[in-house]
């Protein structure tokens, strides 16, 4: 059995990519948003957590979360956050055996990218991934246009312009 190492470091700020299991043709995400908000919703009120910024693709979501001062247990939210937006789908995913024997749905990957935001201008290259990201993947061809974003957010509080991203040679250099 793996003998994963994590940072465990209370009052983090952390970057996530979380991808479904099967995600060629698959935009199970954002044809159930309402649930995995949902699933945000209810975890976050059992295990508070800050989002300063997210964006849901069909397939596969990233996010920054702040935790609390005195907390470093993220894989418990994001163990909840999966089961409880899986619990509540319809089955109908593939299982594999090794799902089955485990008593897995299927439905997500079993592990997620983890990145420790180690200063200012990482956390900002973050947040500009997570918002460059719907364009990258060819779902809109502006950032503004893409619903499932925080980028929206961002805008009314000032932190990016309406038309950020517009600029003729443009280029989003972060990544996963």
């Amino acid at each position: 059995m793996p003998n994963y190492r994590r940072i465990h470091q209370p009052g983090a700020t952390w970057f996530f990519t979380v991808a479904l299991a099967e995600r060629r043709n698959n935009s199970l995400l954002t044809d159930h948003i309402d649930l995995l908000r949902a699933a945000f919703r209810h975890i976050r009120h059992r295990h508070p957590f800050a989002i300063p910024a997210m964006v849901v693709l069909p397939d596969h979501l990233h996010c920054i979360w702040f935790l609390p001062p005195d907390d470093a247990d993220y894989a418990t939210r994001w163990r909840l956050i999966k089961g409880y937006f899986s619990r509540n789908l319809e089955v109908r995913e593939f299982r594999s055996e090794s799902r089955i024997k485990r008593r897995e749905r299927g439905v997500w990957q079993r592990r997620f990218w983890t990145h420790l935001i180690t200063d200012q201008e990482d956390y900002n290259r973050h947040m500009d991934y997570i918002h460059w990201n719907p364009v990258k993947h060819g779902l809109v061809k502006r950032t503004e246009d893409w619903p499932y974003s925080s980028f929206h957010r961002c805008v009314r509080l000032g932190i990016y312009p309406a038309d950020w991203g517009h600029d003729d040679g443009f280029n989003m250099d972060a990544g996963e």
